[in-house]
C-alpha cells in the first residue's frame, strides 16, 4: 500500500483482537512477534492500534527496546498462534 502522506510503500495487514490488554502493550507484543527473526535493515515497521472506543496508539520498533520491555505472557495469549509461536 502506498502511504500518501509519507510517500512510502508499506505492507498492510489488518487484524482484530478482543482483549482487556492495554492497546500500547498489545501493539508492542504484535510488533515484537512480527519482527522476530526478520531482517529489517533499511525498513521501518510500526503498528497502528485503534480500539472500538476511539483510542489510537502507534508503536514503532524503537519502542521495543525502551526500558527493557518484555512481552506480557497474558497479552501473548490474545495473539494468533503464528505470532505467539514467534515469541516463544
Amino acid at each position: 500500500m502506498h502511504e500518501r502522506f509519507s510517500g512510502v510503500w508499506i505492507c498492510k495487514d489488518l487484524g482484530r483482537a478482543t482483549t482487556g490488554a492495554d492497546p500500547a502493550e498489545l501493539g508492542r507484543t504484535v510488533l515484537a512477534a512480527y519482527l522476530a527473526g526478520r531482517d529489517r535493515r533499511g525498513e521501518t515497521f510500526r503498528v497502528d492500534v485503534r480500539t472500538d472506543h476511539e483510542s489510537h496508539v502507534v508503536i514503532t520498533a524503537d519502542q521495543l527496546t525502551d526500558h527493557g520491555w518484555e512481552a506480557d505472557p497474558a497479552v501473548c495469549q490474545a495473539l494468533p498462534a503464528y505470532l505467539r509461536n514467534a515469541l516463544a
